[in-house]
């Protein structure tokens, strides 16, 4: 990797060394070694990670998730590469999104006036080159078809443009989450052939019925699937060496996958040459953590060896980027396990997904939060069923000291809560208000369509970005409010990761309290002068300030007055008492 400054320079002299000691005329194609299956390399899964209190942060933060392809076009010049062609069927080709366009924006302060902690954009690895006719003619725009782990897609961009991006983000205050897959490569297409059967199945295609007919299966019949129960050794796939060859690159990564084996001692099976090829982006760009994809679909012993080798990546980029780190803060890692959420969602039992003749704890397995995939279901209740029942889970019950990401929408739930963005503004403070983290799906914050009738499948909800929308003064609006909740949340940990109460039905008011930090929120209330009392929250003659208008009052017989045209009060310490923090 990082073509774009030759070798890595984080490998060791001593690895290197170790990598030019070794057999070459094997190690150069791929080959293994033949001590490399041995019993004691076998046993690396690792399963033991870790335990700690869930990072406050994390609990509380709020992550902006895009396709960068259906974002902000800021280079036309890339619209179309390796050939790809204009002949999707409708919503399901590239629409010119790329990483340039994500930089313009954290520039313009987007994401910062959002409140945003983190950007997770889907993934930005090459992916195949062709289309697939399996839901009509669509081409990889959405990135979930990888074709080669070590390289940016030319339609998004380039490396050093990512590595731009997470280097802007960072100077903003940022933080960025790669989307990851080990679970599959793309379809095969003309232009992208079947990777070996020593990597890959094309069947059976899984019958979600056990354990088995979720993770050693194909997940369709156009999505090879990468065997990774496997721990015997295997040759890189020609397509890579090829390609590497051509690209003039396959001394450099071949070098490096010497150097990883003989540091690790992982055998050469497929699913480590993959953690290997992720991790360098964390290794030489300093990206924060993982989103990751199809997490049920794979055996959960290799995200704990992912999560290993991505905290020490980090760590090492830290170490050697001591002025351009936020903080100390360790790699983060959610998953995408999907049907789990909170409240026994679907297939959820507290912690564990139940497949039926077996149950897993993903947060044993190197996974800080998982995506709560019950919150588009739950936000049809009233927000106290919703608040109260949340943070009972979260802070007393079965999800205690762990973190979940609640979403509205995304690109491949069709029970998306409010497609037809008729509540826009409540579903907005459900979610922003909801404890546990908050996924804005990109366009919520401006009511993009989430239906397109056009469309065929998921591609409804993938319609891209309308920035135009802004110059309307109710898009604007809207915006302003997604903004101000986003500010409140940014501004203070205790609004996602601090306990519940309830502190009024009429008007609706409750607090949230994290150590030291505590906010109050009332909703529905008159316009114009308005007065709530502050016992138990504020302390008498302290300064509160209202996030939503910018006022700010003193807290005078255990009373709080504002003026203000709105219906809604988000009270907290004006003084920012978390930022030093993030």
């Amino acid at each position: 990797m990082k073509k774009i400054a030759g070798l890595t320079s984080v490998l060791s002299a001593a690895a290197l060394a170790l990598a030019a000691c070794s057999d070459n005329n094997t190690a150069e194609q791929g080959v293994p070694h033949s001590d490399a299956s041995s019993t004691s390399l076998a046993e690396a899964p690792l399963t033991q990670v870790k335990e700690a209190t869930a990072d406050p942060f994390w609990r509380n933060a709020t992550v902006y998730f895009m396709l960068p392809d259906r974002f902000h076009n800021g280079n036309p010049g890339n619209d179309l590469s390796y050939g790809r062609q204009a002949d999707a069927a409708y919503m399901r080709g590239f629409h010119g999104g790329d990483l340039r366009g994500v930089i313009q924006k954290l520039d313009e302060g987007y994401f910062t006036d959002l409140g945003v902690d983190a950007i997770w954009m889907s993934p930005v690895v090459e992916n195949v080159h062709g289309f697939d006719e399996g839901d009509k003619r669509t081409y990889a725009f959405h990135g979930y078809w990888p074709k080669d782990w070590t390289a940016v897609d030319a339609n998004l961009g380039s490396e050093a443009d990512l590595a731009e991006l997470i280097d802007v983000a960072h100077k903003k205050g940022v933080r960025v989450l790669m989307d990851v897959i080990i679970n599959h490569t793309g379809p095969v297409t003309s232009e992208d052939p079947l990777w070996p059967s020593d990597w890959v199945r094309t069947n059976p295609q899984c019958d979600w019925s056990s354990f088995a007919q979720n993770v050693q299966c194909a997940l369709t019949n156009n999505l090879p699937d990468i065997l990774t129960e496997s721990e015997e050794p295997v040759a890189l796939p020609p397509q890579l060496t090829e390609k590497w060859q051509r690209e003039g690159r396959l001394e450099q990564e071949v070098a490096e996958l010497d150097a990883f084996f003989a540091r690790t001692g992982y055998p050469r099976a497929p699913k480590y040459y993959i953690v290997k090829w992720l991790t360098d982006w964390v290794r030489e760009y300093g990206v924060d953590g993982f989103r990751v994809d199809t997490v049920k679909h794979t055996e959960p012993e290799i995200w704990a060896v992912l999560k290993k080798e991505a905290s020490l990546a980090l760590a090492e980029w830290k170490a050697a980027h001591a002025s351009e780190k936020l903080d100390d803060r360790e790699f983060f890692m959610v998953g995408e396990v999907y049907h789990y959420g909170i409240n026994n969602f679907a297939n959820s039992e507290g912690r564990f997904y139940d497949y039926g003749d077996r149950k897993v704890d993903f947060f044993n397995y190197g996974f800080d939060s998982l995506i709560n995939m019950g919150f588009a279901a739950h936000a049809a209740q009233d927000m106290e069923t919703i608040f109260s029942q949340y943070s009972g889970t979260l802070h007393e019950g079965e999800l205690q000291g762990v973190s979940v990401l609640n979403y509205l929408g995304s690109h491949d739930d069709h029970h998306s809560f409010d497609r037809e963005r008729k509540q826009v503004k409540s579903a907005a403070l459900k979610l922003m208000l909801a404890p546990g983290a908050a996924q804005i799906y990109y366009g919520d914050e401006v009511a993009r369509p989430m239906i397109d009738e056009q469309a065929y499948g998921d591609a409804s909800m993938r319609v891209p970005m309308d920035w135009a929308s802004l110059q309307q003064t109710q898009t604007q609006e809207i915006l302003s409010h997604w903004q101000k909740l986003g500010q409140f949340r940014r501004a203070h940990f205790a609004v996602g990761a601090g306990v519940h109460q309830k502190l009024s039905d009429t008007p609706y008011v409750f607090s949230r309290t994290l150590e030291d930090d505590r906010v109050m929120v009332a909703l529905d209330l008159p316009a114009g002068r308005k007065t709530l009392s502050a016992e138990g929250v504020f302390a008498e003659g302290a300064l509160v300030k209202d996030y939503y208008s910018g006022a700010e009052a003193r807290v005078e017989n255990g009373m709080l007055a504002f003026d203000t045209q709105f219906d809604i009060l988000l009270l907290g310490s004006p003084a920012n008492q978390q930022m030093s923090a993030r």
